[in-house]
Order: C-alpha cells, then structure tokens, then sequence
C-alpha cells in the first residue's frame, strides 16, 4: 500500500511546471495527497532514490504529455515513466495506475510516449485547467474500495474519446422501440429537472470551486527576526545578525526547507498573525523568538509553532556566552530539527560550524558587515562592509566566513565602481580573499560561491566559474544566493532548464524577495521565455511597486518580443533608472524618435563611463550601427566587462552576431561547450 501522503504522482517535463501546478492544486484542494516537486533541483544520489521511492509506492502515476514532453529526447521525466511503465507490468490488467494527462493539441498515436501509456484512456487538461469531473476520478481511482474507472465525461474527455463513444452504437432499434426510448428518456429529464429545482443551491454549493487547501511541506520553516530585548536599540543589527546565523543553520540540515532570509525578513515591524506568515511563505512551522544581550553574555529565548494546528511545539530559553554563540547555532538548529522528526546528521552539525568564530568582538563586527552589505545601494555601502569585515578578520584572522563575505563585498564593489585601476584592483581582492576563505574551510560553500562569482564576473573565467558552481551547490543546495546566482550564469552558458530549475527553486524558498524574483525574469529573458520572464517581473513589482529592475527589464522584454508601446510604458515608469535609459534608447530609436534616442544614450554614458562597454555594444547593435557596436564589443573585452557573461545567449546583439569581429571576441571568452 502507499504512502498517505504520496498516493498521487505527478510527473512532467520542466516546461509545463505551471500547468502541473494547477492539476496539482485542484486534486489537493480536494483533499487528494499529491508528490509534486515543483522547483526542486533534480540530480544526486538522494534525490534519485526519492523518486524511486515515491513511484514505487503511490497509488496512481499522472503523467503529464505535451508537445514538450514529444520535443524533448532527453529528461528526468523519462526515466519517472519507465520507473512507472515497469511497475504496471507487475500489476494485474485491469488495475488502475497510470492515467496519461495532455495539456495540449499532442495526439495520442505520439511516438515519443511509452506504447503502455496508449493502452489506457488519454484525458485532455487543456493548459492543465482541471474541471471538478477530473478530480472526482482521480478521487474513485485512489479510493480503497475497488470500483471501475468511469468512462470520461464530456468535460474531461477530448474530441477522439466523444467519437469513440458515439461509433460504439448498438443495432438499429424499431420505431416501437424508439417511441418508448423517447417516453423514458422524457421521464427521467423531468425528474432531473425538477430535483435542480428543489436542491439547486446545495448543487450549486457542490459545484462550487473547493477553497484551496492549506499543505505545505511537512518539514519547512520560517525564522522570524528575534525581537531585540536590550536595552541598547542600537543592537537592532545583532538580534537581526543572530537570526539569520540560526536560519543559516537549520538551512544546513538536508531534510529541512528553510525559507531564505528576505522572505522571513518581510513580516518585520507588520501586524500581521503567524498563520498569515506561513501560508505567504508555505512553510508548517515557525521560529520566532527574542534576543536580550549585556556585554558579552546574551540571552536567547525562542519557541517553534505548527502554523497549520497554531500549536506550540517546542520552547527554550539559552544563557550563553558570546564566545558559545557557534555551539549555540547548534544547539537550537538540533532541538528544531528533533521537534520537527527530522534527524540531525554528524555532518550537518559540523556544516553548522563550519567557518564561525568564538571571539565574540569579531562575530559582532561580521554582524555589522552583513547589515551593511545587505543595504547596500552603491560601492561607498559596500566599503562600509568591507570595512566591518576587515575588522572581523583583524579580530580572528582565521574567520574563513569573513573571508567569504569580504570577498563578495569586493566583487561588488568592483562592478559598481566606475572603470579604471580600482576595479581590478578590487577584483584581485575578491579572489584573495575567496581562496583564504576555502583554504580555512574547503567545504564552506559561501567561499565557494564567493569564488565562482569572481570566475564569472572578474576573469571571466567560465570554465572555472562552472566549477566552483557545482561545488557550492552540492555543498549547499538549500542556499538561495547559490541558486540565484548559478540559474543566472547556468542560462547564459547554455544549460537553459539547468538554469531555469535553480531560478524557480529560489523563489520556492524565497518567495517575498523581489530581487529573486527579477532575477527569475532575467533568467527567462535570457532563455528567451518572454511571456514567462514578464510575469516574474510582474511578481517582483507586486512585492516592491517602487523598484526600478523590474520596470526596466520587464520593459527590455516587451521590447524583445516586438510591444513598443508596453515597452515604453514600463521603462518610462522609472526613467532615471540607466537600465530603463538602456532600454528608451532602443525603443525610441524603433518608433523613430532618434533624438530622444542619443538623448537617452548621452544618460547612460554619463551615468556608467566606460564601465558600460557592453550595454553601448548592444544599443548600437539595435541602431543598426555595426560597426560602433563591434568597436564597444571590443572595448568590454579589453576591459574585461562583466557583461560578457550574457554573450551567447544576449537578444540585443543578434543584428551583429555572424560578423566575423563578434565571433573573434565570443572565441577570445572560451566559453565552454
């Protein structure tokens, strides 16, 4: 018998994760239990033994066929279909198991699907909207009483299965026949009508969309910021510092979906209850406590909640030390993880660690430093981090944590700054401190990160770039600012699903973070998703109606698929913006405004210098104007812009892409194959 909680198995390729997600939502709303692992990365030996697990155990295999599903030779959605096909070879025939679902025009004689799956009825979801007839189904397929699948009613039945029913006629009736046929049928309509008119609002209520039910993952979780209990409200920095290290923690524990900082950030200083707080994050527990600190010696008091029941799970009160805050870290991420039934490995708790410091005044500097590089605006906020860093690893020169963050904060500060010596010599600093940072700790992925993030951006350096990549996400699939950053730069060099998988799983953890979510849209923009990457911009807006990125890309977008106007409206919703001038600059240019156009440029040039090389590049090339384009292209190449990045995959400079100069630069970057 299967699991209760994985009785539905729902497999498909990653291009159709959004219709999914509605036959998802509308069998659980029903109070089916479903396995969908929307966002998840696939890849690894546990999460392949998951899989196995889920498909040999559930009660009903729904896979989901497209014409993305026909394109695609390769896919993990292909081994899920074998694991299943092999596993109704062992059932006896006329067992219900697997119930092909198509979500488009693709036929049922598809050659790219298995010869098992058109031995059994095909249902038609069109974009996978999921009538109340198709969930009834599934809920007779998966009921323990053993019952005949019903035939498909003409809400779930395509036009092949309605004229199959209507060729399946008996032999000709007598007139006789017909006329009391007629009278019965007269019977039983009349009947029909007039019990609608007796119970029609209890059918009405029946028929009504169920309210979509509450199921979040059994172990997620929300840390909300510990309220500041000290005296000193300037402390405001360590109460915050603290709860993203235990957040980090519990993170670190490989059965544990940790919703990322920003996201459980969101709520702070907002009335507003915790069952609110864990259906916006889809999380079924949360963290919450206080931190009172005097000197040196902090107290820590805290209490886990199921935000489904609103039940206390658990609560605790520490007395530690500041020098105890690592075993702290480890304590409480312990006691979480044992009140949620999840089992705290050897391994984790040493990741937990992992990189820390037990001086005390060096840990509240690395606080000071967090705070100042997550509000930072420009490379004058990422030199007041640099300068709290600094002072964390004057304090305690092997905090390999410092070093990390150092590094990210130099990388910043060099793509911020305007061109000249400073940004090499800042990039030089990245990469110094990113290797210190794995030499102390050669499994702390945040030096890892660090690392890749001066491949890409400061050698381009792609190959390696890659390597460091894959490193940190094995060392940390749970990391948000891992995925973001990868999905970007795996998108850019080629590996589109790759990509676009990690984006998506990002804002699964962090789903309040605007900045994840237009990153998610550059993602799609990049892989030439358009319709797509406009609603996760749309998404981000709807998070932070003020932030520019989003106006601007979402304008670029428009502008990609050929809506001047939306276009212009967008990128005009935030003009100082040099994005949004990137982005006039074209379009003007389209609609024939060419003032306006070289008014724009004139903007950006006075606003990035030469450090905008590459974004000239791409304006000329939309202007028609080869030659300047080519000569900017190889302006960004001598100076190393990190633009570069984007070259195979960049919309905007397809006009120059076969001259013999643009393939000489692509050739210079070696991207890798």
């Amino acid at each position: 018998m299967a699991e209760a909680s994985h009785a539905v198995f729902l497999s498909y390729a990653s291009q159709d994760a959004e219709a999914a997600q509605k036959i998802c939502e509308a069998l659980r709303a029903a109070g089916l239990e479903v396995w969908f692992d929307k966002g998840s990365l696939r890849g690894g030996d546990a999460w392949d033994q998951s899989i196995r697990r889920q498909i040999k155990s559930c009660v009903l295999f729904i896979p989901v066929i497209s014409r993305h599903t026909h394109d695609r030779d390769e896919g993990y959605f292909r081994l899920e279909w074998k694991l299943a096909v092999d596993r109704s070879h062992l059932m006896t025939a006329n067992k219900p198991f697997l119930l092909p679902v198509v979500i488009d025009d693709t036929r049922e004689d598809d050659e790219n699907v298995p010869e098992r799956f058109k031995d059994v009825q095909w249902t038609h979801l069109p974009a996978g909207e999921t009538p109340p007839a198709f969930v009834e189904r599934v809920r007779l397929l998966v009921s323990p009483e053993p019952s005949r699948a019903p035939e498909p009613s003409p809400a779930t039945a395509g036009p092949i299965h309605q004229a199959a029913r209507t060729a399946r006629k008996s032999t000709p009736a007598s007139p006789l026949r017909n006329r009391t046929l007629l009278v019965m049928i007269g019977v039983v309509v009349l009947g029909a009508l007039a019990y609608l008119a007796i119970d029609k609002f209890r059918l009405l209520k029946h028929l009504a969309p169920a309210a979509k039910a509450f199921a979040p993952p059994v172990h997620s979780i929300a840390v909300l910021p510990f309220v500041n209990m000290s005296e000193d409200k300037e402390q405001e920095y360590f109460s915050e510092g603290l709860t993203e290290e235990i957040l980090n923690s519990l993170a670190k524990v490989s059965n544990l979906q940790v919703a990322a900082r920003t996201s459980s950030f969101y709520f702070k200083g907002k009335d507003v209850d915790l069952g609110t707080i864990a259906h916006k994050l889809n999380v079924a527990s949360v963290l919450e406590g206080s931190v009172r600190r005097s000197g040196n010696t902090v107290r820590i008091t805290t209490q886990l909640i199921n935000a489904v029941t609103g039940f206390h799970l658990w609560s605790e009160t520490y007395d530690r030390d500041l020098g105890d805050v690592l075993k702290l870290q480890t304590e409480i991420a312990g006691a979480v993880a044992s009140a949620l039934k999840v089992s705290l490995l050897g391994e984790e708790t040493a990741k937990i660690e992992l990189g820390g410091t037990r001086n005390p005044a060096a840990f509240d500097a690395y606080l000071r430093g967090r705070k100042a590089r997550i509000a930072a605006h420009g490379y004058n906020d990422e030199q007041t981090a640099i300068t709290a860093f600094t002072d964390a690893i004057g304090l305690d020169p092997n905090y390999a944590l410092a070093f990390a963050e150092r590094s990210i904060a130099f990388g910043n500060y060099a793509e911020a700054a305007p061109a000249g010596p400073t940004v090499r010599e800042s990039f030089a600093k990245a990469q110094q401190d990113a290797l210190k940072a794995i030499v102390l700790a050669p499994d702390l992925a945040d030096g890892h990160v660090a690392l890749a993030t001066y491949f890409e951006n400061g050698a381009l350096n792609f190959a390696q770039a890659n390597e460091e990549y894959q490193r940190a996400l094995a060392l940390a699939p749970g990391n948000v600012r891992v995925l973001a950053d990868y999905a970007w730069f795996a998108v850019d060099m080629g590996r589109k699903e790759a990509g676009i998988a990690a984006a998506r799983r990002a804002v699964v953890l962090d789903p309040l973070n605007r900045l994840v979510h237009n990153q998610f849209g550059v993602v799609l923009h990049d892989a030439r998703q358009y319709e797509e990457a406009i609603a996760a911009f749309q998404d981000a807006m709807a998070i932070d109606p003020d932030a520019p990125q989003a106006y601007a890309y979402r304008g670029l977008t428009y502008y990609a698929l050929g809506d001047l106007q939306r276009a212009r409206e967008s990128c005009e919703t935030k003009p100082d913006y040099h994005y949004s001038q990137i982005c006039l600059a074209m379009m003007y240019d389209k609609l024939g405004r060419h003032a306006d156009a070289e008014t724009m440029l004139g903007k950006v040039e006075a606003s990035l210098g030469d450090s905008g090389a590459y974004q000239y590049a791409e304006i000329y090339a939309q202007w028609g104007n080869t030659s300047k384009a080519l000569e900017w292209l190889e302006t960004a190449l001598r100076l190393r812009d990190p633009g570069l990045g984007s070259l195979r995959v960049d919309t905007f400079l397809d006009p120059v892409r076969k001259e013999p100069r643009f393939q000489a630069v692509e050739r210079a970057l070696k991207f890798p194959e």
